[in-house]
């Protein structure tokens, strides 16, 4: 269990570098397709040319998403510079939590069958704060609660959430049950900690 701990650090470490180098070389990438696109750049240029041929095609998704959504094409490269610097940070996230994950069950696991169950009941709550924190950001973006890859969230989130909006009056036109359950649950969770 530790060499794989330590291998996930190493990963973790080497990607850190490697995609702060992508997003470096992409920055430069994308603001010289964004000088093509603005024709701050001879659209002539061979320079020019080459992006039109190799990057632009690359970008075209993010593109029609820009548009879909009502921005301007010129402004696809920043997205798609602000995506790949979000997926790099995602994965980094995903690897150091799954790092922390496996020490803590290694821990729980060597110290007993009363630790893992409540290391178990932990992790059980984590999952209803990333499900409440997922539907509130869908909800922010404007995504339908009914979507697939959201109604795990929402069936696991709603017997929590409408008790609670019984009790908590809105702010104005802002809803801060989900808010007042994160917390609630973050509480939960330190004093179940305690008893370790």
């Amino acid at each position: 269990m530790s060499t794989l701990v330590t291998a996930l650090a190493y990963l973790s470490g080497f990607l850190r570098t490697a995609l702060f180098v992508v997003a470096a070389v992409l920055a430069v990438v994308f603001l010289i397709d964004w000088l093509v696109r603005t024709r701050r750049i001879n659209p002539f240029n061979p320079i020019a040319r080459f992006f039109r041929q190799t990057v632009d095609p690359l970008i075209a998704p993010v593109e029609r998403q820009v548009v879909r959504a009502g921005g301007l094409p010129t402004a696809a490269p920043w997205w798609a510079l602000v995506a790949v610097v979000v997926g790099g940070i995602l994965l980094i996230t995903v690897l150091d939590f799954l790092r922390r994950w496996l020490v803590q069950l290694a821990y729980a696991v060597s110290a007993g069958p009363g630790v893992l169950i409540v290391q178990l009941l932990i992790w059980a709550l984590g999952i209803v704060q990333i499900a409440l924190l997922l539907r509130v950001v869908a909800s922010w973006l404007r995504i339908s609660e009914y979507r697939w890859w959201l109604r795990w969230a929402v069936r696991l989130t709603d017997p929590i959430l409408r008790p609670l909006r019984r009790i908590v009056p809105p702010l104005g036109m802002i809803d801060i049950t989900p808010l007042v359950a994160y917390f609630g649950i973050w509480i939960l969770q330190m004093l179940i900690r305690s008893l370790l």
